[in-house]
């Protein structure tokens, strides 16, 4: 039976003999019925190309004539399925070079179980880099191609299919299967099961994917980033293109992140860092696949959510605080109806309901399905109605159901906004009824927090595509940029005054302070500075200083400057610095980290121990700008403490957001020299922020 699918205009792209080939060669070919060669000619075969089963014990393997070799086909195959074990698996792809082909597929895991060095990944991943050739595993489960109408698999169910606009490209092979062989209310373009991508990676099946133009959506259940710049550039283009992506990064702890190694080779990465990455290309990150479902299912639709915020239609005033709660708690915005929309909803309503959103319509009055294909109508007819659902938990049995679903395609189709049922209990009996809804393009989510965080994130994704963020602070000359960098690649280590003038070269504000060799210039500089002062030694090596006892703070006098200094002089060592006593405001914390897939991430965070106690830090890809810097800043936990507690004035958030845009510059034009700078505290006033210590680790220090 051929699949249900039209054939478009084909791409032009590196991928296109793996996702497209014209020809197929497939190795152990077999006639046993659900056997990997069988299935997979058994697909290939559906997909109209040229398929070529290579099998040299039979003569013809499901109508197609079978053959002994590669040698014997009458053409090189864009695409060879390996259908044979792990330790057939070398000799087949060498082959498969050696004669031309131009991708392939391997199922098996590539895993031997007297192993050598290098490994059979290794090698068969050598073979392909040489070669040219392009490879969707080992490990994998293979892909469907519903946009050109092939799928190269030996799993799922051979027949028609329905296409839609989800791309799914997936680490792991039981949810790639899992998502495509259940419900078909999720409809793909393109769907990868990527395996140990011993050649071809995620970020290449995407940039494919948004070559193609029935891509709505792209969903990443991704363990890591294998080729880091490519997966940036994809990211970026997606961005540019408007084609939202949605993620859900597994191996977020370490314990998962060991996992992820020995599953598929994975080097699952910082967390923190795919945070920044997917915050600054707008990737929606999801924490479950029930979560990360609704979301592909809300974006895979052909329409966008509008300006405004979400519309609710229920038929109990129980439920309607449900989901006000959820909605809080969740951060989505309900829409903010208009006093027309209100006196239009008042005078259809019954006496004694409230017209308000989410509305709470339920009437024992007749005209049931009318009255609600009104208030759908009015709902979504509302300016500030970026989309409207009905909470609702319809069953295929239940006549009343029926009327209220009718209502909503009525209402559905009068506007190009998206309409949706959530279902608040998943088990409702609604499968017949939610496949017929889905045909005709409403949404039917399953559970009231899933269905509200994918219209959340639909709306955080309308609203990032609309944001202008401000640009990058300009770099210091070139001259200075030069000298910094002349001065890190020595290796040498900062002390705390060189770290604040590097740091102060590039804009952050950084406290008055002096160096001193000896007690008559301690006392000339604090003469020059002026009371309260602190005085800390400044003898290299010397990191943490408050563990050594070389830190005084509140000197008010020549003659306290003059016995401190002396006790650091006896026990550290002359070389100290002199600085004022900071003035009070909140703490806070700024970094530079270097992530070795994504470089050097800039980190702003609580002050003190706090940004390690509370986790209260955000991860911030350089440069940025103020608007960028500002954005994250009201991410934290401390957020608050800046807008001034218990009487205590507002701090200057504008000036911390300059100062984090002025420490990014920093990281984008040296980070590659820089092994860990941390700025802590940094005290942010009424009128302004001060960085009072810093301190610098060049790269080859940690080394």
């Amino acid at each position: 039976m051929a699949p249900q699918a039209t054939p478009r205009q084909p791409v032009k792209h590196r991928l296109t003999p793996l996702l497209n080939p014209a020809s197929v060669a497939i190795y152990g070919a077999s006639t046993r019925e659900h056997a990997p060669g069988n299935t997979a000619v058994l697909f290939a075969r559906d997909g109209g190309r040229r398929v070529y089963p290579i099998n040299p014990k039979y003569e013809e393997i499901e109508g197609l004539k079978s053959y002994g070799t590669l040698d014997d086909l009458p053409e090189a195959p864009d695409l060879a399925i390996f259908c044979v074990g792990s330790e057939r698996m070398e000799q087949a792809v060498t082959q498969a070079a050696q004669a031309g082909v131009k991708a392939g597929v391997i199922f098996a895991s590539c895993y031997l179980q007297e192993e050598t060095s290098p490994k059979l990944t290794q090698r068969i991943a050598a073979i392909c880099a040489e070669a040219g050739m392009e490879l969707c595993g080992g490990n994998c489960m293979g892909f469907y191609n519903h946009h050109d109408g092939f799928r190269a698999t030996a799993f799922g169910i051979v027949g028609p299919y329905r296409t839609g606009g989800i791309t799914l490209i997936s680490h792991s092979g039981s949810q790639w299967g899992s998502f495509l062989n259940n419900d078909s209310r999720w409809r793909y373009n393109l769907a990868i099961s990527a395996g140990q991508e011993l050649a071809t990676v995620a970020a290449d099946y995407l940039d494919y994917a948004l070559e193609l133009d029935s891509t709505r959506v792209v969903g990443l259940f991704l363990e890591t980033a294998r080729k880091p710049e490519r997966f940036v550039a994809a990211l970026e283009k997606a961005r540019d293109k408007g084609v939202p992506v949605v993620a859900m990064k597994l191996a977020r702890t370490a314990a998962a992140a060991h996992f992820a190694a020995t599953h598929s080779g994975a080097i699952a990465g910082n967390h923190a860092a795919y945070e920044a990455l997917f915050d600054r290309y707008g990737v929606i990150s999801c924490q479950n696949l029930n979560e990360f479902g609704a979301t592909l299912l809300m974006l895979g639709s052909e329409r966008r959510v509008a300006a405004g915020g979400l519309a609710g239609l229920l038929d109990s005033g129980g439920y309607r605080e449900m989901v006000t709660d959820i909605a809080s708690d969740e951060g989505v915005p309900m829409a903010q109806l208009n006093q027309a929309t209100m006196a239009r909803l008042r005078a259809r309503l019954d006496p004694d309901l409230e017209p308000a959103n989410p509305l709470d319509a339920w009437s024992t009055s007749d005209g049931y399905e009318e009255k609600f294909t009104d208030y759908f109508r009015m709902l979504s007819d509302d300016p500030d109605t970026a989309m409207t659902l009905g909470f609702y938990d319809v069953r295929s049995d239940s006549r009343l159901h029926h009327g209220y679903t009718r209502a909503l395609k009525t209402a559905m189709s009068e506007t190009t906004k998206p309409f949706g049922i959530c279902v608040n209990f998943s088990a409702a009996d609604n499968f017949r009824l939610r496949q017929e809804l889905a045909d005709e393009g409403v949404l039917v989510f399953d559970g009231t927090v899933e269905g509200l965080r994918a219209v959340g994130h639909a709306m955080d994704h309308r609203d990032m595509l609309a944001r202008k963020d401000t640009p990058p602070p300009a770099p210091p000359a070139p001259g200075v940029i030069a000298e910094w960098r002349t001065r890190l690649a020595t290796g040498a280590p900062l002390d705390e005054a060189e770290g604040l003038d590097l740091i102060a070269a590039f804009g952050v504000p950084v406290i008055d302070h002096a160096v001193v060799e000896n007690e008559a210039e301690a006392l000339a500089a604090a003469e020059r500075i002026g009371y309260p002062l602190a005085l800390k030694t400044a003898v290299a090596g010397i990191q943490h200083k408050s563990d050594v006892g070389g830190v005084h703070l509140g000197l008010a006098s020549a003659e306290q400057v003059k016995a401190a200094y002396g006790d650091l002089a006896d026990r550290l060592g002359a070389r100290a610095m002199l600085s004022p006593m900071a003035a009070r405001g909140v703490e806070m914390s700024l970094g530079i980290v270097a992530d070795p897939q994504f470089g050097p991430l800039v980190m702003v965070g609580s002050g003190g121990i706090l940004v390690e106690l509370l986790a209260d830090r955000r991860v911030i890809l350089p440069p940025c700008g103020d608007s960028d810097a500002r954005r994250q800043i009201d991410k934290l936990k401390a957020r608050r403490l800046l807008d001034g507690m218990r009487g205590q004035p507002a701090a200057d958030v504008a000036a911390l957001a300059r100062a984090v845009a002025a420490l990014s510059v920093l990281a984008a034009e040296l980070g590659d020299l820089i092994a860990g700078l941390d700025i802590n505290p940094v005290i942010v006033g009424a009128t302004g922020c001060v960085a009072v210590d810093a301190l610098v680790i060049p790269r080859t220090i940690a080394s």
